[in-house]
């Protein structure tokens, strides 16, 4: 009996170091390939925007596309389609008799869901999982995630001692789709004429550097590494503009065009035959950081929505509509974040630096729900990352891993330290309008102020 295997991407859009690929290389005889894009990523979610801005979107159109093309050389091709994942899974084991289903483990809650409910349902069909986007396997784990230490230097300490896995090799070989393709039920989307992609950032102050796919994520990592930059990395990264002023891993790291264990073997490389230092081994640290995020995802699941996040107590907090548009666009009375916002607007990224900065205000000196300030991270970041996103927001709202509690900066000095000539708020306007220097035109309940 011939195994026919179905092979889910998701934070995988790779043939490197993607161990669920390898094995379906090794193991089926036919094999099709899909991504899936839920239509509820499409459409306004429960804070009103978009899952998928028109950033996210044109870093996805270039990362599948580019996939799409790495298939089509080892005799495969991509079938993008869209429709809940869940039917749109279950269709396909139907008509081709699927015997068994891969994919890389995600750690999103409802990805995980999804897979569980596939699983109960189709207890004859093989569903494997794979870990790839986090740097270690959960059986290297040296506690159970149960467990997971209440702040990231206790998860330090424990998962700093673990050898890191060494990437597997890349994928150079599939095997064909069923000769009695179906055609109908893999039309997919045409990727560069479908209306899911017709949103373009074209003319907008897009980072051309971004550009997505793995041979560019590749490209910029054997760049970056063949570099002096790591050794500085340190010094330069809170600098809140600049290409060279910290890794730019980080959208190809989200979007599964890169992996982690590449970029650390990349490290360790740079260590052995350049230099080792507390800037190389802050890379390493800022990976681990995400690496911690990834488990926490996984330990709390639906609870990294939750408005009190993993404390259970609410913090006191409400929905100012006029401030929360004001932060959006960057007409805020603070400077330093209106232009962090407005550069978020026009290119889809943001320094952590800002990151902190805009979260920071948004939660204090706004008094917003923090959920909704994630929410619009997720809209518009070409790097985000489902556990990174939530669980730093929940760090900086109070509600998460920080065992301080909430983060306040000052703003004025946060702008002084780094921005003390004004040149990247002027560069960004962020500068105050007269009608931004009062913070509120109508109370909460839409009366107005006078």
């Amino acid at each position: 009996m011939k195994k026919i295997g179905l092979y889910c991407f998701g934070n995988d859009l790779r043939l490197h170091d993607n161990p669920a690929l390898l094995q379906a290389s090794q193991s089926v005889d036919t094999l099709i390939c899909i991504a899936i894009i839920d239509p509820k990523q499409l459409m306004p979610n429960r804070y009103g925007l978009m899952s998928l801005g028109v950033h996210r979107k044109r870093f996805l159109k270039q990362s599948l596309i580019a996939l799409n093309n790495q298939l089509l050389r080892i005799g495969q091709q991509l079938h993008v389609i869209i429709d809940q994942p869940m039917d749109a899974i279950a269709k396909l084991i139907t008509l081709y008799d699927i015997n068994v289903v891969y994919s890389t483990k995600h750690v999103g809650f409802y990805e995980s869901t999804y897979w569980q409910l596939l699983q109960k349902r189709y207890r004859s069909i093989n569903f494997k999982q794979y870990h790839s986007h986090t740097i270690f396997n959960s059986s290297q784990l040296p506690f159970d995630l149960s467990d997971l230490p209440a702040s990231f230097t206790s998860f330090k300490k424990k998962i700093e001692p673990i050898d890191v896995p060494a990437p597997v090799h890349s994928v150079t070989h599939l095997p064909p789709e069923p000769a009695d393709n179906k055609n109908s039920a893999l039309q997919g989307v045409t990727l560069l004429d479908s209306d899911v992609f017709c949103q373009s950032s074209d003319g907008e102050d897009c980072i051309e550097e971004f550009q997505g796919g793995e041979n560019n994520a590749l490209l910029h990592t054997q760049q970056y590494f063949s570099s002096q930059l790591p050794k500085s990395y340190k010094q330069v990264r809170n600098a809140l503009e600049g290409w060279d002023n910290s890794t730019k891993l980080s959208a190809w790291l989200a979007n599964g065009c890169l992996s982690p264990r590449a970029v650390i073997d990349k490290l360790k490389h740079y260590e052995a035959t350049v230099d080792k230092n507390d800037s190389t081994y802050w890379i390493l640290f800022e990976l681990l950081w995400r690496e911690y995020f990834q488990w926490y995802a996984q330990c709390y699941g639906v609870k990294l929505f939750y408005l009190s996040g993993i404390k259970n107590k609410k913090p006191l907090t409400s929905f100012y509509a006029e401030r929360f548009k004001r932060w959006c666009l960057g007409a805020t009375p603070y400077p330093i974040v209106n232009a962090c916002m407005k550069q978020l607007n026009a290119t889809g990224y943001m320094s952590n630096r800002g990151r902190q900065l805009v979260a920071s205000c948004f939660v204090h000196e706004l008094g917003l729900d923090w959920r909704y300030g994630a929410a619009y991270f997720e809209q518009q970041l070409i790097d985000y990352d489902v556990a990174a996103n939530w669980g730093n927001w929940q760090y900086l709202a109070g509600v998460g891993a920080d065992p301080r509690g909430s983060r306040q900066f000052n703003l004025d000095k946060q702008a002084h330290t780094y921005d003390p000539e004004g040149v990247f708020v002027r560069k960004w306007h962020g500068e105050v309008t007269l009608s931004a220097h009062v913070l509120d035109s109508v109370d909460a309940a839409d009366w107005p102020i006078q």
